[in-house]
């Protein structure tokens, strides 16, 4: 428990010991009473902590309950005991800005963690397709997991790996079975804060680094070619958060790119995406401050900027009515002309899947048939880019009734221009609507936010679709919420739940955007639509 005076952290009480102590310069401290202000929680915390220990076998149980005291030495192996198996979590307690705590911390995880021979540890041997118990013993054949990667400009590439059996020399060759690759050491590390210390071998249960590992990946088993081990992949969480990026200097395109590449590496949950339909690049991460700590990174350790902006949305455009049209195209410039002349219909097909359905009904060769498919290559076109806000176009039924051609002056050329006038024409004659997004979202939260979460939905113009309680008094609340609304959610959802919710979405189907909504969206993108010559 911290002791604070003046609003500064200045020692803490030691539960177990019974006692109080003051920092004194960085390392040194100095034994001291337990302020009279924290007698009364530490009386409470000391109980739970003896009921833990209590917990750990009937004799401590008795012992408890006819009031006997445990000794320092009891209660830290119980504890040891309790973590182990996961009865317990310790919390430990300290002050980053002002280095407190930390020598605490790592003798907790000397005292409390379990030693790795106490440990289980399976993988799978991809030779023969057996349980390979590894459960860190010198004597077993290598195998080591990579946890993480660190990607520094000015020391390299560090893959740091926990040796889970036998032993690894630093002139080893050791195979990546995921990558199918083989690899020569040159040298082994272990770091010591950013330092690397060189070394020999490390054994089983040891953490260590290797540099330049040229293939590997964050979650890779490394182990030999003569017995290949595969380890369970981490289990990392997947971004749902993403912005719009772009380098701040032009002509930094690929030093940006080489950055975030080796960023990726560092850290698996961060993910670039390349929107080729709203021609934006997007950068995923676990939040908006995830975000902006990369925007950071890349400035401070790679010296690139890069701009983040609110990434477009991906509408589609469709029609609800049926309509008849004509399209011409006629144009005389001396020489061969150009003639084209169709008759169109263009009604809802009901199939939001594909773009468009095409079909002809032409009778008495009025167009002939070697112009269908030119008149076809007209609607293929002009579905990719819609009349109303030059969004792709779905859900369209565009059928051939009629038309006329000129023996000399008709080309395909011609008949696909006509068609474009045609589909362009009966697109806005067939009552348009714009399409957004819309993202099937799940919300695990306490109980006690529920009510905050669903009036946001609401704001958000979501429909809830059901809420289920789940394990540790939580609910998993179900709706359907537009993508547009979900831009800076993951921050609101902090911010309501005490950084206690948690969310994940992925895309269900297209629904008519609101009027309000539409006629934004098409007045921003007027400049966009194309004009096709009359």
């Amino acid at each position: 428990m911290p002791i604070r005076e003046n609003e500064k952290l200045v020692g803490y009480v030691n539960i177990v010991k019974q006692g109080g102590r003051k920092f004194n310069g960085l390392s040194d401290k100095i034994d001291c009473e337990i302020p009279d202000y924290l007698t009364e929680y530490f009386e409470g915390y000391r109980e739970k902590l003896l009921e833990a220990v209590a917990e750990t076998s009937e004799e401590y149980m008795e012992r408890y309950f006819n009031g006997d005291e445990f000794s320092d030495e009891e209660v830290r192996q119980a504890l040891g005991e309790n973590v182990m198996d996961g009865t317990v979590i310790p919390v430990a307690m300290g002050s980053n800005s002002e280095i407190r705590g930390v020598y605490n911390l790592l003798n907790d995880i000397v005292k409390y963690f379990p030693s790795p021979d106490k440990v289980k540890k399976a993988g799978k041997n991809t030779k023969t397709n057996n349980i390979f118990e590894a459960n860190y013993d010198n004597k077993k054949p290598f195998s080591a997991l990579i946890f993480k990667t660190i990607a520094d400009p000015f020391i390299g590439k560090y893959s740091l790996v926990k040796v889970c059996s036998g032993v690894l020399k630093s002139d080893a060759v050791i195979y990546n079975s995921e990558r199918d690759v083989e690899e020569k050491l040159s040298k082994l590390y272990i770091l010591q804060g950013k330092t690397p210390i060189e070394v020999n071998e490390l054994y089983a249960g040891d953490i260590g680094a290797i540099a330049k590992l040229t293939d590997a990946k964050t979650g890779d088993t490394l182990s030999t070619k003569a017995e290949p081990i595969v380890y369970e992949k981490l289990q990392l969480p997947i971004p749902y958060t993403y912005m719009r990026y772009k380098a701040k200097t032009k002509g930094d395109e690929d030093k940006v790119a080489q950055a975030l590449a080796k960023i990726m590496d560092e850290d698996q949950t961060v993910k670039v995406v390349s929107d080729v339909e709203n021609r934006q690049a997007l950068l995923y991460g676990m939040g908006e401050q995830h975000l902006e700590i990369i925007v950071s990174k890349l400035l401070g350790k790679y010296k690139v900027e890069i701009e983040l902006t609110k990434p477009k949305v991906a509408f589609r455009e469709t029609i609800k009515k049926k309509a008849e049209v004509q399209g011409k195209y006629k144009k005389q410039s001396g020489g061969h002309g150009q003639y084209g002349d169709v008759k169109m219909t263009f009604e809802p097909s009901n199939n939001m899947e594909k773009p468009y359905e095409f079909e002809e009904k032409v009778f008495g060769g009025a167009v002939p048939r070697n112009f269908f498919p030119a008149v076809e290559k007209g609607v293929q076109e002009s579905v990719l880019k819609g009349p109303l806000a030059a969004y792709p176009v779905v859900g369209v039924k565009a059928t051939l009734i009629d038309g006329s051609y000129h023996p000399v002056d008709s080309s395909e050329m011609a008949f696909k221009t006509a068609t474009m006038m045609a589909f362009k024409k009966g697109f806005m004659e067939a009552s348009p609507v714009l399409l957004e997004p819309i993202v099937s979202l799940k919300v695990t939260v306490p109980d006690r936010y529920t009510g905050d979460i669903m009036g946001d939905l609401n704001k958000r113009r979501g429909r809830v679709l059901g809420m289920t309680p789940i394990e540790g008094e939580k609910q998993l609340i179900e709706a359907d919420v537009p993508m547009t609304e979900l831009f800076g959610y993951s921050t609101e959802l902090r911010s309501m739940t005490g950084g206690r919710g948690d969310y994940s979405y992925e895309f269900s189907r297209y629904e008519q955007a609101p009027t309000d909504i539409a006629e934004k969206e098409i007045a921003a993108r007027a400049s966009k639509v194309t004009k096709i010559e009359e």
